[in-house]
């Protein structure tokens, strides 16, 4: 029987070595071509998720899947795998017990998922339009032709599908306003502008399964009366641009879109456009200047942009995970996808799980699934046990949610009623050990970069904000900074021109709202309680603690620590750089952190 290894090529496990890993797998398989039982076909596919594992191999029939694979391995796996039907114990995943796992089914990082938007990432080759039709690909663009504008409309509202791009927007009404104006040319676009830190979910969707993108994209052009259509996505995705534009190439030769959509009267032209490396492209309207070769600066939106958007014709905009929903909901029909999810957030939703969990990668779930299941369950509980702090939902411009909220359900309006967001997915964890003074200091100096400018309540309520937070970590902070945060971040909210000023303040007031302590130490005592913010941080090491393991000074690089083998560890306060290596490296925690006055007493005791 023929055997099938799926080797993930997304940029993750590329960056990890799987392009020579799918070398050595096809050269170990010609080597042993000739009296092989079985024949290997050794198929490249999009990211599998799990990215801190990979480079991931997976043997069909045999639902087999071996992780963090080497070319070295690849012989091996022929031999023993391929040919012979045996496991290689050392290649499989351990689960939380322990055990050995075979399948992605059985990892617990898969095994609490949903997926429906990436539905086919990981099982085909997103370079090979054969594997998608396979798949059902473009049966859903066939259907649609032969759908009225409102059937297909009609279809989407009852889904409940809202924009996956971070605004929640009911995708259907949108498309409806769009399809009621009769003034053409329209416009569809696909916004694969994807610049939250942290966040790769569109990355991985348009590298692993262009085609399904394609198709959504085409069904809305269908539905609103679109003959051209563009898919802007973020300069530095190179592959993302590569994979797409063979998909659209393949498209059109197969008679898919082009002059005549899959044999219809419809037309649609696709093309590709680079971002400008501006984060505040992912908003609409300054999207569409910078696609239209203007500066990428959002206007005002008395008028939306279904009714005036590229070149001041109608246009929809949806995002990449919106727009791979869509073949699904046409398919299997709206009251199905609805089914999923909550009633105000149906569906599912993929987030970039990442930070301090011992399991990172993407995950989709349905929506009003709780913090604590995607945190605990999927990503495994915090990294080296520590206690869980904070996770930041929704980008740069999201709220940090403490631990007494875990059990929050993550959907639009959950988030948003505490001062979250949704955002397009990312979701960064915390531990004790995070500073949230300097994690708002963090987003705001990476908004103040990004802001365009044009409107002056972002543009300096976020140039003031960020030096206050700066002040505050450095010890310069006053009384009544924290108020002063609280009035630029409600003006801000109030009075800026874009998303990215309205929403820019949610990491200073959620942390000032959670973890207001936080900031009074910063103030009041120059004390950073997470030893992060090093004007205000000194460490030592408790004698009651300290086994003479010799860890924190080997790990020290300003030679601080004296000590040797098995005697009570020092730290030399006057070269103390207070970079925290030492706590890091102590398994016994006999490092504690001291704020800055705290230190220059037990200097002079000492």
């Amino acid at each position: 029987m023929e055997k099938q290894i799926l080797i993930c090529c997304g940029t993750g496990c590329r960056a990890n070595g799987s392009m020579k890993v799918v070398e050595a797998l096809n050269e170990a398989a010609r080597e042993q071509g000739a009296d092989a039982r079985v024949i290997a076909d050794v198929k490249t596919t999009g990211c599998n998720g799990f990215c801190e594992n990979g480079p991931i191999v997976k043997i069909l029939p045999d639902n087999l899947v071996y992780y963090k694979v080497k070319p070295a391995d690849a012989k091996e796996i022929i031999e023993k795998t391929v040919q012979s039907g045996e496991e290689i114990p050392r290649l499989m995943y351990k689960d939380d017990t322990g055990t050995r796992v075979r399948s992605q089914e059985e990892n617990p990082f898969y095994a609490h998922q949903h997926k429906v938007a990436l539905r086919h990432i990981g099982r085909i080759d997103p370079e090979n339009i054969e594997d998608y039709l396979k798949e059902g690909g473009y049966e859903a663009l066939k259907r649609a032709v032969s759908m009225t504008s409102d059937e297909i409309i009609t279809e989407v509202e009852k889904s409940g599908l809202r924009g996956r791009g971070g605004a929640g927007f009911p995708a259907g009404r949108k498309w409806r306003t769009a399809a009621s104006y009769e003034h053409f040319p329209k416009y569809v676009a696909c916004n694969g502008d994807e610049g939250d830190p942290g966040a790769f979910m569109d990355r991985s969707i348009l590298e692993g399964d262009p085609h399904c993108v394609i198709e959504g994209l085409a069904i809305a052009a269908v539905a609103v009366g679109a003959e051209e259509g563009f898919f802007y996505i973020r300069d530095e995705y190179d592959l993302a641009v590569k994979h797409i534009k063979k998909a659209i190439q393949d498209a059109e030769e197969r008679g898919i879109i082009g002059e005549s959509v899959m044999g219809s009267s419809h037309r649609l032209k696709l093309s590709v456009v680079r971002g400008g490396g501006a984060f505040v492209c992912g908003e609409s309207t300054a999207l569409m200047a910078s696609i239209e070769g203007r500066v990428g600066e959002p206007r005002a939106k008395y008028i939306r942009s279904v009714q005036r958007g590229l070149w001041n014709q109608p246009t929809v905009l949806n995002n990449v995970e919106t727009l791979a929903n869509i073949p699904v909901i046409i398919q299997e029909g709206g009251d199905a996808f609805a089914r999923i999810g909550t009633k105000n957030s149906s569906g599912t939703k993929v987030f970039a799980l990442v930070g301090k969990v011992k399991r990172t990668g993407l995950v989709e779930v349905p929506m009003g699934t709780t913090l604590r299941h995607l945190i605990y369950d999927i990503g495994g509980g915090i990294l080296n046990n520590r206690a869980f702090k904070a996770v930041q939902t929704g980008g740069p411009s999201g709220g940090c949610i403490p631990e007494s909220m875990l059990d929050l359900e993550v959907d639009f309006d959950s988030l948003a009623e505490y001062g979250a967001m949704m955002g397009s997915g990312g979701m960064i964890v915390m531990d004790d050990r995070s500073c949230m003074v300097e994690v708002a200091r963090y987003y705001t100096n990476f908004l103040c970069e990004e802001s365009c400018g044009k409107c002056t309540p972002c543009r300096e309520g976020l140039r003031r904000t960020l030096e206050i937070l700066t002040d505050i970590c450095e010890g310069r902070g006053r009384e009544g900074d924290i108020e002063l945060l609280e009035r630029l971040g409600h003006a801000m909210q109030d009075a800026s021109l874009c998303s990215l000023g309205k929403t820019a303040a949610n990491p200073v007031l959620t942390t000032i709202q959670y973890f207001r302590e936080e900031y009074e130490a910063h103030i009041r005592e120059k004390r950073c309680p997470a030893g992060v913010c090093k004007e205000l941080t000194r460490f030592a090491i408790q004698p009651e603690k300290c086994i003479g393991c010799d860890m924190c000074a080997r790990g020290c690089p300003a030679y601080a620590i004296s000590g040797g083998k098995k005697e009570v560890h020092t730290i030399d306060q006057t070269k103390c750089i207070a970079c925290g290596s030492c706590r890091e490296a102590c398994k016994f925690d006999a490092v504690v952190t001291l704020g800055r006055n705290d230190v220059a007493e037990r200097g002079q005791q000492a």
